[in-house]
This record gives structure tokens, C-alpha cells and sequence, in this order.
């Protein structure tokens, strides 16, 4: 019996973002009965500076919707300049991989195309939905989510597979006890802002004791400035000034006094945004009836900016893997999703090493040096990427 709260899948994905929606897309371009709910509709807005790093752009480019995100109005930078030590170098961006730009959209546009993309593969994505806890058979396999609409209405969907993809603070990875494989020290703050009215060349990276700031341009002209620091500076900066605006002035000034001169010129569209503390940290990635993917299983400091494009890259790993258990027989399933969990630690290891470092902010030279290390890794991950087979390329093809 299916009814419009009521209804059983192949997936159920829940969280519907840059996670989410890829995955539910992949699976649905193999072919499978995917429904992704997310309590948020789209187009909207979510906490993330959203640069992504040469690996996400080849994910996009294989996946056929890198066109799609430049035709927003996205631009497509070719150029990086680093400032540190009294020197600026700028650098463009040779072709590797297949793409020679780096992009940074807003995650309102970004978000949506995904979702679109994933409802044209044949998902189903439903808005307003919050799901409050996972539903167990009695073996204790997870064989659905429980939940109400925007109405309050109650929502009951079954699946061979429960996703959690909601973010951080994920409901279902609670909901069933995924437990923290590695922890590290949680130091490093994020703070950021847009603005427009002058000219942005690319990205900008200044590095300074204690900080890292920078510029990523986006839409409407408009460009993402950051600032990172250690918790403990940003903490004890907002408490002195008493307003966000204020602490990010204040940090600005310190990490990028040239930036924070140019930007005397320039308004600022919107209010101050971030984390004070972010967690370094993985949970396990799988279980009976259920599987995490995005930030829900990994999330790292944002000095590396690196969370869309570990997010594009594991979601492929899960969709590949869901796809040889739903397809094969049942005691392949374990095995299946093993192999996801254990192909995304290997993946995600160099740079979440580099991150680790990078939020623990060394001197500038060290952390420089770490900066090329950063470059060079993703170079690596772009290259096995863009040498994987296409998930449901054929159905691709006839689409």
C-alpha cells in the first residue's frame, strides 16, 4: 500500500544536499527506487564557504552537470594567489584531469542543481519532510525512518537501505548508534561573509601566525571572505567586541590588513557567519540496513575548504557499493559496504592528515609548506577520480 506519507524503496536518503543529492542520483541512474526527504525546500541556504577544489570540478564533469553549475552564473576561476611573508604569488591553473578551473557556487544554487539532477535520474525528493528516528525489523536491521511533514502529519517510509546524509548533527547516525572510529582536537574556527562592489581576481589565499583568510568569488558579482583561525583567538575575540560583525573586522585586520583595506570599499551583503568550533572526526560508515555519507560520517576543520568535494567523492563510493548490495545476494551485502567504508578512509586519510595539521596552526612557514602538500594531494585525488568508470554511464547516454 503506498499513500502520501507511506511508501518502500530501494534507498531512502535522508538530507537532500550535496551529499544527499548526488548520491540519490547516482543510485538512481544505476537504476534503483531511490526517495531522498530533506526538511528544508529548495532553493536554500546552508552554513558553508562552498569553494570546490579541482577533485569536486572532475565529479561534476563526470557526472555531466559542470556545465550546469557555470551557467548560474558561477565563475569559473582559473587563477589562485597566495599572500604570506610580505609576498604575493599568483599562479593559474593548468589543466589536470580534464578541468583546469576551480569553482565556488553558492550552496542555495548548488544545492538545488544536485536535487534537480537527482529527481531527473527518476528519485523522488521530498521537501518539508524531518525524519525523527530510523525503524528496526526484529533482527535489529534498519529497515526504514519515521517522521512527519510540514503539516505534522506522520511519514512512515520502508527500504532495503536507510542513508543518513543530514549533515553534522545527523539524526539517523544517532538514531542507530554509529559509533566515532577517530577523534581529533577540535580547535579550529570558521567565520565568513559576502560582499561586492569591487573586483575579486580569483581565489586569495593570506596566511598569517595564528590565521588563514581568504576570497572566493560567486555569484552576483559577490565574493565569499573567510577567515580561520584557532577556537581559542575567535572565541576570545567575540567576547571582547561583543558582535560577529565586529570580531570578523577585528580578525580580518589581523590576518589580512591588505584584504581588510580593500574591503573599506566594498558592502558587505550579509550577516557574519560560521562555527567557532569544528570537530575533526569520523564515525563508522555502515551497518545492518544502513550507511552514512557527507558530513553525517566525516567532517573536518574547514582550513582545507575540502568538505563538497569529500562529499562528491564519497558519495560515489557509497552509491557504487549500495548498488552491488541491492543487486547481489544477500551475503554480499556486508562486504559491499565494508568496501565503501573502507575505500572512503583510504580517500579521505591524506588530507584529513593535512587538515589536522593545518588547524593546528604551525608557524608560516610550516604551514605554507603544508599548503603545497594540500595541493599536490588533491591533484592525486582528481587523477584517480577522473580514471574511475562513470556510475550509470550508459543510462546517462540514453538520457
Amino acid at each position: 500500500m503506498q499513500t502520501a506519507n507511506r511508501s518502500r524503496h530501494d534507498v531512502i536518503i535522508v538530507g537532500a544536499r550535496v551529499a544527499g543529492s548526488a548520491t540519490a542520483m547516482l543510485l538512481a541512474r544505476l537504476g534503483h527506487d531511490v526517495v531522498v526527504v530533506d526538511q528544508a525546500s529548495f532553493p536554500s541556504d546552508t552554513v558553508s564557504t562552498h569553494s570546490i577544489s579541482r577533485s569536486g570540478v572532475v565529479q561534476l564533469r563526470r557526472w555531466d552537470l559542470l556545465h550546469e553549475v557555470l551557467d548560474s552564473g558561477a565563475p569559473a576561476i582559473r587563477q589562485v594567489t597566495f599572500h604570506a611573508g610580505g609576498e604575493s604569488v599568483s599562479r593559474v591553473i593548468k589543466e589536470k584531469s580534464g578541468v583546469d578551473l576551480v569553482v565556488a557556487p553558492r550552496r542555495y544554487v548548488l544545492d538545488t542543481i544536485l536535487a534537480a539532477a537527482a529527481e531527473r535520474a527518476g528519485a523522488e525528493v521530498r521537501a518539508g519532510v524531518t525524519v525523527t528516528g530510523v525503524r528496526r525489523d526484529g533482527r535489529g536491521r534498519v529497515v526504514g525512518v519515521s517522521g512527519h511533514d510540514r503539516a505534522g502529519a506522520p511519514v512512515e517510509l520502508d527500504a532495503r537501505w536507510v542513508v543518513g546524509a543530514d549533515g553534522l548533527r545527523s539524526r539517523v547516525a544517532s538514531s542507530v548508534g554509529a559509533p566515532f572510529t577517530e577523534v581529533r582536537p577540535a580547535n579550529g574556527a570558521a567565520q565568513y561573509a559576502y560582499y561586492e562592489g569591487i573586483p575579486w581576481n580569483g581565489f586569495e589565499f593570506f596566511v598569517a601566525e595564528r590565521s588563514f583568510a581568504g576570497v572566493f568569488p560567486t555569484h552576483h558579482g559577490q565574493a565569499c571572505i573567510w577567515v580561520c583561525t584557532p577556537s581559542a583567538d575567535g572565541k576570545a575575540v567575540r567576547r571582547r567586541t561583543g558582535s560577529r560583525v565586529e570580531a570578523f573586522g577585528e580578525l580580518l585586520e589581523r590576518s589580512a590588513p591588505q584584504l581588510a583595506e580593500r574591503l573599506r570599499d566594498a558592502r558587505r551583503t550579509s550577516p557574519v557567519e560560521g562555527m567557532l568550533r569544528q570537530p575533526n572526526q569520523l564515525r563508522q560508515a555502515f551497518g545492518p540496513g544502513w550507511a552514512l555519507v557527507g558530513d553525517a560520517g566525516y567532517y573536518r576543520d574547514a582550513v582545507t575548504a575540502y568538505g563538497i568535494s569529500d562529499a562528491f567523492r564519497d558519495a560515489e563510493l557509497l552509491a557504487v557499493a549500495l548498488d552491488r548490495a541491492l543487486t547481489g545476494v544477500a551475503e554480499e551485502e556486508a562486504a559491499a559496504l565494508a568496501g565503501y567504508q573502507q575505500r572512503r578512509d583510504q580517500a579521505l586519510r591524506e588530507i584529513f592528515e593535512i587538515t589536522c595539521h593545518l588547524a593546528a596552526y604551525p608557524p608560516v612557514p610550516t604551514f605554507v609548506q603544508l599548503q603545497k602538500q594540500l595541493g599536490a594531494a588533491i591533484d592525486r585525488q582528481a587523477a584517480a577520480l577522473a580514471a574511475r568508470p562513470i556510475p550509470g554511464r550508459r543510462l546517462l547516454a540514453t538520457a
